[in-house]
């Protein structure tokens, strides 16, 4: 393998998404743990996937589930030790398999030592080191800035007697990136992991690393209709979040700069990557062309345009298409499920569908679009969004904002790998830390492992599929022009070309490509068998169809 290959290992990877606390419990608290991950590591390299994503394991008081970091350079004792992180990371790279971490920077908890100095006087070494503002005259805030989690963006603190900021919890105070000794400090904690041979960082909310200076109000979200709506785009549209134009608490110029330091950090190391989160509303694209252009940033970014509840041949085909026109040096990493968003099965989902029916088609139109692809854990056994009562909820976004919104449990319950076991062979606890439904038992692993036509073994043969094309790694993708809910496109150019038609729709469509395209070979897609006959390709409902062109 050449040394640009394994440079860029991360182009048109498949990454697969691990929420520790829910994976396995190897200790017997009813949480998933390290240990758990290396058990199932086989389960993991079998699918055929490149890499693995685990959601942050650092030590943390758990108020946000370990997104509020109070070490950013250990290991929290409810996931094991720094030993199994070490072992883990050699025992996936036995398999074939890279480790991108989480890193949570944009803010720490209130239990961080760094917190703990900040606060504790206007004058300390660390003063400066997250976002302080004295009150406006009457008290109040110092500007209008709210955040996701709920109501204002700022929290009064009684010893500086100032305010502080805190995009989500307040128990989760925003750092300081304009301060240089603060951005030293992040790096340094990055430097940490790549030390112990992580292959690459997911970086959670990376535009809200730098606020603007000068605390202005955001303005009002605008209602021209050019503008599209944009409400619910970062946000649930139950949360006054969405009402506003976030111009002034995120994306600010100044992050360039720090991730360019970040960047030349991770070149110091051989065949590591970064892969950001960008959550910006309309500005999303923008915001990811500047951070992923030039080759001195982030090696590609994701954003929510697939994360939410349109499933339409017109919604995938602008998305797409907006990225290529917008981001033309960047990378994208697609995805339809994760941690924080109902599972995609339950988002799309009609009535009349069958719902492994969907999974399927759904997993084959993923890996067949330009980019990376990432996979939440579950959705390979066709997993279903869980249905938790109030009582059980532990999502503190969730129980803010009940019954409207009910948080983002029902896509974090515990795998299921034996349908008969406890637990479904999760844990062996009394109780586990989120209920497992009793709807997804007939879906666990060893139902659906040796069984040929399983959901399960749909996803290892269409990943395989994935890689034996190389044009889907990283070759072009042009789109046709069609007629309903039917998305058609090309991938690759030259020696390779693949012509892929997707009928979106549930009745049975036709769709004749135009005279310049000849088919020399029908590629049978795994699971799909549409007819052709004449020139005109036949898709029933959710239909799949590929070809080799001429």
């Amino acid at each position: 393998m050449s040394e640009t290959i394994l440079a860029d290992w991360w182009r048109g990877c498949v990454i697969y998404q691990v929420y520790p606390r829910s994976y396995q419990d190897t200790s017997g608290d009813g949480i998933g743990d390290l240990r758990g991950v290396i058990r199932r590591l086989d389960h993991i390299a079998s699918l055929g996937v490149d890499a693995i994503w685990l959601s942050p394991f650092f030590k943390s008081p758990m108020a946000d589930f370990g997104y509020d970091v109070s070490d950013f350079c250990d290991v929290d004792p409810m996931f094991g030790t720094l030993s199994d992180f070490d072992e883990l990371v050699e025992l996936a790279h036995a398999r074939g398999l890279k480790i991108i971490i989480d890193q949570v920077i944009s803010h720490s908890s209130d239990q961080h030592s760094w917190f703990r100095e900040s606060r504790s006087s206007r004058d300390n070494a660390k003063a400066d080191w997250y976002i302080w503002a004295d009150p406006k005259p009457d008290g109040t805030a110092p500007n209008n800035w709210l955040s996701i989690f709920g109501g204002p963006a700022w929290e009064w603190d009684t010893v500086r007697r100032q305010y502080y900021m805190h995009n989500f919890l307040a128990s989760q105070p925003d750092l300081n990136f304009h301060n240089p000794d603060l951005q030293n400090a992040i790096l340094d904690t990055v430097r940490f992991w790549l030390d112990r041979g992580v292959d690459g960082f997911r970086l959670d909310t990376v535009n809200f690393y730098v606020h603007d200076k000068h605390l202005r109000d955001n303005p009002p979200l605008s209602k021209n209709a050019e503008d599209g709506n944009f409400m619910g785009v970062d946000a649930p549209d139950t949360n006054p979040y969405g009402f506003q134009d976030h111009l002034y608490d995120k994306s600010q110029p100044e992050n360039i700069v720090f991730l360019q330091r970040l960047r030349a950090l991770l070149n110091e190391y051989e065949g590591r990557t970064t892969v950001g989160e960008v959550g910006d509303g309309r500005r999303s694209l923008k915001t990811v062309a500047a951070y992923t252009n030039g080759g001195d940033k982030l090696h590609m970014c994701y954003t929510f345009d697939m994360l939410g509840g349109e499933f339409s041949a017109d919604h995938f085909r602008r998305s797409i298409a907006n990225f290529q026109s917008v981001v033309q040096d960047g990378w994208v990493c697609w995805a339809f499920s994760n941690h924080d968003v109902e599972r995609h099965v339950s988002r799309w989902m009609r009535d009349s569908d069958d719902p492994e029916h969907l999974a399927r088609f759904a997993i084959s139109m993923l890996s067949s679009f330009r980019g990376s692809i990432c996979l939440y854990q579950g959705e390979e056994l066709g997993l279903e969004e869980a249905q938790i009562a109030f009582e059980d909820l532990t999502d503190p976004y969730g129980i803010r904002f009940w019954p409207a919104y009910k948080g983002r449990d029902g896509c974090r319950t515990p795998m299921v790998w034996e349908k008969d076991a406890a637990h479904a062979g999760f844990s062996d606890a009394p109780r586990t830390w989120l209920p497992v439904p009793e709807s997804h038992l007939r879906q666990a692993v060893d139902q659906q492992d040796h069984l040929s036509g399983s959901l399960l073994n749909h996803y290892r043969q269409t990943l395989a599929f994935r890689k034996s094309h190389t044009c889907l790694v990283d070759g072009p993708m042009a789109f046709l022009e069609t007629n309903g809910d039917v998305l058609a496109f090309i991938r690759g150019e030259g020696h390779e070309r693949l012509l892929f038609v997707f009928n979106l729709g549930r009745e049975p469509v036709e769709w004749t490509p135009s005279s310049d395209l000849q088919i020399a070979e029908i590629l049978r897609m795994p699971g799909f068998a549409p007819g052709h006959e004449g020139g005109t390709v036949m898709l029933e409902g959710l239909d799949v169809f590929c070809a080799r062109l001429v």
